[in-house]
């Protein structure tokens, strides 16, 4: 067996190891560590939804409706009218005929694949594509090949290359590490040439981007035709938890059947589902939350060039700031927790060696005010390290 106890040291020399800290209270831009209260850029709540007074009051209501928890699978006891009503009303805030829950978008991307593909399949992928979207495809036990980030070309050069079988191209809608957007438009219009099936995992984009934050899917001008199968998650500017696929009918029938993190997960609570729904209504209706928040975005961008901060091209609530070596990563990221500013510091392997970062996310539940503060602070620490 393995020597576990050597191979965690090995992650701290490497300064590689990863420590969990353990937050008292609701998620805000606010949130308190170990006694004391930071303001926080590292939270997915882009929109500031996680602690809404209409979604809380819905998850009370549902849970005084429904009680804690489901009870069972979808398939046996546990799909309630709150998560089939959910269903039916993302479904049209995506402009699909059917959306289907899943717990995590991690179990959806691998019950998609896993569904759909097989032996002798393949699934084109993007190198910076999330992490759940490339083990999918090694669980179908389809072969997975990558093209280079963003690049139709080299996905079109690829496609041809391949022989005739069943064919998935898989991207991200907003790269989670990045924040940039892939080129829906264009992947999709060369998966149409080679008569192959695209998926979008727009976890980062739904809500955000988009008429009514319908995602980047809806932004780029494309349909069910172009982009088959969308999947989207519940814990990011929807502040609540959980994740969907919207499609046809088939498409929804065939996971319904064969989507094996569908079929043997107990569901989630339907009170989760309550929750959604509010936030939902607020995804809707609060255009001024994603004008508040891409006003954000252009002072920080501006405040950091004018700092001579390297960030990463991105236009989305994601914005990276570039620093190199892992342990540079952790010093500035003390350096501005110190200065009560939590970031927390990205290093391989979930980025590349050599460009560890500080992932700075912002909400619209922040103030230009907290954007300021967060540039002195940003000013101060990398002086120091």
């Amino acid at each position: 067996m393995k020597n576990l106890a050597t191979q965690l040291q090995a992650r701290r020399d490497q300064q590689l190891y990863r420590e969990r800290l353990i937050i008292d209270g609701p998620q805000g831009v606010t949130v308190r560590v170990d006694g004391r209260d930071y303001l926080s850029f590292c939270s997915n709540d882009y929109l500031g939804l996680a602690n809404h007074q209409d979604v809380v009051s819905a998850f009370h209501r549902g849970i005084d409706e429904f009680g804690c928890g489901s009870g069972a699978a979808h398939l046996i006891t546990g799909h309630s009218r709150a998560h089939h009503a959910l269903e039916e009303e993302l479904a049209d805030f995506v402009q699909r005929p059917r959306a289907l829950l899943f717990s995590t978008g991690y179990s959806a991307n691998l019950g998609v694949m896993a569904a759909l593909l097989g032996r002798g399949d393949r699934v084109f992928e993007d190198r910076l594509n999330h992490a759940s979207l490339l083990d999918a495809a090694r669980l179908s036990r389809a072969r997975l090949l990558r093209y280079e980030h963003n690049d139709a070309v080299a996905l079109a050069s690829r496609l041809a290359a391949s022989p005739a079988c069943e064919t998935l191209v898989a991207t991200d809608g907003v790269f989670s590490m990045d924040g940039d957007m892939a080129p829906l438009a264009d992947l999709s219009a060369v998966a149409a040439q080679h008569d192959a099936w695209v998926l979008v995992d727009d976890a980062h984009g739904l809500g955000v981007l988009g008429p009514q934050g319908r995602g980047s899917v809806v932004q780029a001008g494309l349909g069910v035709g172009e982009v088959p199968i969308l999947m989207g998650t519940l814990g990011k500017a929807f502040g609540t938890f959980g994740a969907f696929v919207a499609g046809s009918d088939d498409l929804i029938e065939t996971l319904i059947q064969q989507a094996r993190t569908y079929i043997y997960t107990t569901a989630p609570p339907p009170a989760v589902a309550c929750a959604t729904r509010a936030a939902l209504q607020r995804v809707r209706e609060d255009d001024w939350r994603r004008e508040h928040l891409q006003g954000l975005i252009r002072v920080f961008r501006s405040g950091a060039r004018q700092l001579g901060l390297t960030l990463c091209d991105s236009q989305t609530p994601i914005q990276p700031l570039l620093v190199g070596a892992a342990g540079r990563a952790l010093q500035l990221s003390q350096a501005l927790r110190d200065r009560g500013i939590l970031i927390s510091a990205i290093r391989p392997p979930t980025v590349a060696e050599g460009s560890s970062r500080l992932r700075i996310t912002f909400s619209a539940a922040h103030s230009e005010a907290q954007v300021q503060q967060l540039l002195a602070a940003l000013a101060a620490a990398a002086m120091l390290v």
